[in-house]
C-alpha cells in the first residue's frame, strides 16, 4: 500500500507495509502514482509487470524526457526488490496469533481524586466526578490497586502508574504513601514503578516538586496556552482564571526538570482552532516539551469541534509544523508530542495493531477500587470490570478489547496511518459510534494530518 502526499515543498511516498519513506523528485512521485493505481498487491518482490511500465511511459511522456522515466523506473524496481516499495502486508497473518496471546498488565490508571479545585468547561470528567460522586483514593484502596498490578504483571518488571484525577494533589499525602508503598514492593517482587502524575498545578510547590523529581518519571502539566484561552477555559469555580496562578509554577518546575520527563499538555476547542498560536506561546514561554489536543465533546456543546472545522485545523498543523522545523534548524527548538515519530524502531508489533492496550494491559482504578478499561470509560456501568478486591470478573468486555486492533476495525484495515495511531481511541470510537470497534472520523483526519506533518519533518530536518 502505497501513500503519497506534498507538504512544505517536499514530494513524500510512503511504503505503508514495510515504513519506508521516500522524498522523491517529481517524475519519481508521478511514476509511483501511475504504479498505485495498477499494480496488483505483491506477495514478493517481482519485476514492475509490462502493462504497469507502459502505463507509466504513456502517462507521463510529454512532461518527462523518455530516458528520465525510464531511469525512474529502474529506480522504483530497485526499491521493490529491497521490499521498500509496494511490500507485502505480513500483518493480516501475525494477527491472528496476536488474538490469541496472553496478555498482562502493566500499566494503572489510579483515580486518586474524584475532586477538582478548577471548573474546566469541556471536562469528560465532570470536575472530578466521573458520571458518580467525588470521592479521595484511600491508601488501602491504592496498596491494594498496586498489589493487583503486581499479581497479575506475569513476568514483566517494568510498570507504570499514573495519579490522575480530578486533580491528584487534592490527595497529595496518599501519592506519597503509595509511592513508598510501590518502592517497598519493587524489592520484594522484582519489579520496577515509573510513576507519572497529571496536575493542573494549583497546589503545585517546592515540596511537590521536589518529591516529583525524585520519583516521578513524568508529568503533564495541564495548560491550555495563551492566557485568554486558558483562562475562558480552565477557570475556578468562582469564574477566575488559572493562568497567572499556574504558570511561573510550571516554567520553574520544567526548569528544575531541567526541561525533561514532563509535558505541557493544552486542549484547543472550536473556540480556539488557531491553537497553533498556543503552541508557540508554550514554547515563547520557555517549555521545551508541549502537546495540544483536539476536545472530544458532544456535538450539542458550543466548544465541540465539527467537521467544518477541519480545513482550518488542518492549516494550522502545517503552520505548526513549519515553525517547529524553523526553530529546531535555529538552536531554539521544542518538542510537540504529534510530530514525534520514529521511523527506524517504533514500538513494537503488538503496540502497532493494538494502541494502547486499553481494557488489556492498561485499566483505570477508581477511589472505591472498580475497574475499568481507561479514565475515558469510568462512570460507564457496561464497562466496569471488576474491582481490586475480586479481580477482572467481567471477562467479556474484556476479551472484546482484546480483540480489538487495526484489522478489526473496517475504516482502519486500509488506511495508510494504521500502524502509526495503532487504530485510534476506543473511547472516542465508543462515545460517538456505541462501539470500541469503529474511529472518530474528526479524530482521524487530525492524525492523519499530524503524521504526514511528523514525516515531512523528518525529511527537513534531514537535509542539514
Amino acid at each position: 500500500m502505497i501513500h503519497q502526499y506534498k507538504n512544505n515543498g517536499y514530494n513524500i511516498v510512503l511504503d505503508v507495509n514495510s515504513g519506508s519513506v521516500h522524498v522523491a523528485d517529481p517524475v519519481m512521485y508521478d511514476a509511483v502514482a501511475v504504479l498505485a493505481e495498477r499494480m496488483p498487491d505483491l506477495e514478493k518482490p517481482e519485476p514492475i509487470p509490462a502493462d504497469c511500465r507502459q502505463a507509466v511511459l504513456d502517462r507521463l511522456d510529454g512532461t518527462y524526457e523518455r530516458q528520465e522515466i525510464e531511469e525512474t523506473l529502474e529506480d522504483i524496481q530497485e526499491l521493490i526488490d529491497r521490499e521498500q516499495l509496494f511490500a507485502k502486508d505480513i500483518y493480516k497473518d501475525f494477527v491472528i496469533d496476536f488474538k490469541e496471546r496472553k496478555t498482562v498488565v502493566k500499566a494503572l490508571c489510579l483515580h486518586i481524586a474524584h475532586d477538582c479545585n478548577l471548573a474546566c468547561r469541556y471536562c469528560f470528567a465532570e470536575e472530578g466526578e466521573y458520571h458518580g460522586r467525588r470521592a479521595l483514593m484511600s491508601f488501602e484502596v491504592g496498596k491494594k490497586a498496586l498489589d493487583f498490578l503486581i499479581a497479575n504483571s506475569g513476568k514483566r518488571r517494568n510498570l507504570e502508574v499514573d495519579f490522575f484525577g480530578g486533580e491528584p494533589l487534592m490527595n497529595w499525602q496518599v501519592v506519597k504513601d503509595l509511592v513508598a508503598y510501590g518502592r517497598e514492593q519493587e524489592k520484594l517482587h522484582d519489579k520496577h514503578f515509573r510513576f507519572t502524575l497529571t496536575t493542573n498545578g494549583v497546589l503545585l510547590n517546592d515540596e511537590i516538586m521536589e518529591f516529583c523529581n525524585q520519583e516521578m518519571g513524568n508529568v503533564v502539566l495541564s495548560l491550555d496556552g495563551r492566557k485568554e484561552v486558558n483562562d475562558k477555559m480552565r477557570p475556578f469555580r468562582n469564574g477566575k482564571g488559572s493562568y497567572d496562578l499556574i504558570v511561573p509554577k510550571f516554567q520553574k518546575f520544567a526548569e528544575s526538570r531541567n526541561q525533561m520527563n514532563y509535558y505541557v499538555r493544552g486542549t484547543f476547542t472550536h473556540e480556539n482552532l488557531d491553537f497553533a498560536d498556543d503552541a508557540i506561546h508554550f514554547a515563547d514561554l520557555g517549555f521545551k516539551q508541549m502537546s495540544i489536543e483536539p476536545v472530544v465533546a458532544p456535538p450539542e456543546e458550543a466548544y465541540a469541534i465539527r467537521e467544518e472545522d477541519l480545513p482550518q485545523i488542518l492549516e494550522q498543523y502545517d503552520k505548526l509544523a513549519v515553525e517547529y522545523i524553523k526553530r529546531k534548524k535555529e538552536g531554539r527548538g521544542f518538542n510537540f508530542f504529534h510530530f514525534m515519530i520514529d521511523l527506524n524502531a517504533g514500538p513494537c508489533v503488538a503496540k502497532r495493531l493494538s494502541g494502547c492496550g486499553s481494557g488489556t494491559e492498561y485499566l483505570a482504578v477508581t477511589p472505591w477500587g472498580d475497574l475499568y478499561p481507561c479514565h475515558q470509560f469510568v462512570g460507564q456501568e457496561d464497562f466496569l470490570l471488576g474491582n481490586v478486591d475480586t479481580g477482572i470478573t467481567n471477562t467479556a468486555v474484556r476479551d472484546e478489547f482484546k480483540l480489538c486492533n487495526v484489522y478489526a476495525k473496517d475504516k482502519c484495515r486500509d488506511c495508510f496511518a494504521r500502524f502509526y495511531c495503532s487504530g485510534g481511541c476506543a473511547a472516542n470510537s465508543y462515545n460517538f459510534h456505541g462501539t470500541i470497534t469503529d474511529a472518530y472520523d474528526i479524530g482521524c483526519a487530525m492524525q492523519k494530518k499530524r503524521i504526514e506533518c511528523a514525516i515531512m519533518i523528518k525529511a527537513a530536518l534531514a537535509e542539514e
